[in-house]
């Protein structure tokens, strides 16, 4: 399934997000499952979502996908804690946006950037190139970014 190393990657993260925030409060990090569920739960879905999406991105690892699952991640993840009668203060709210965001979105910016770079580097060795010929090719309906 092309799927899966994406929602692996996210995963991850977010359980990084979650150590990493109980760490600096001086709480046990290794209670890291009780912050992270709920954003898990929710990337879940936001994964779900983005691959049932009308006109949906093509590609897990493209920044609209990230974007979606950033959004539904964050939007659900906050909700699911504050129904299991969890905190959701505004500053871990502000937090928990931004990280997830850099996290989410940002690893596969870079990947965008990388591929492009490549495909670009790959484009300057083919025949044409030395002409400013393109040689590079993008599926109109799955852009990189």
């Amino acid at each position: 399934m092309r799927y899966l190393p994406a929602l692996i990657v996210d995963a991850v993260l977010v359980l990084i997000f979650a150590v990493i925030g109980r760490a600096s409060h001086d709480e046990d990090p290794a209670g890291f499952l009780l912050t992270a569920w709920p954003f898990l739960v929710a990337l879940l879905v936001g994964h779900l979502l983005a691959a049932l999406l009308p006109g949906r991105p093509r590609r897990p690892w493209s920044v609209l996908w990230g974007t979606v699952v950033w959004i539904v991640t964050v939007a659900g993840g906050i909700l699911l804690r504050v129904v299991s009668g969890d905190t959701a203060e505004v500053p871990f709210i502000i937090v928990a946006t931004l990280v997830l965001g850099v996290f989410l979105v940002g690893w596969r910016a870079v990947t965008a950037l990388v591929r492009r770079r490549s495909a670009t580097e790959a484009g300057e060795t083919q025949p044409g190139a030395a002409n400013g010929v393109a040689s590079e090719h993008r599926d109109p309906v799955d852009p990189i970014v």
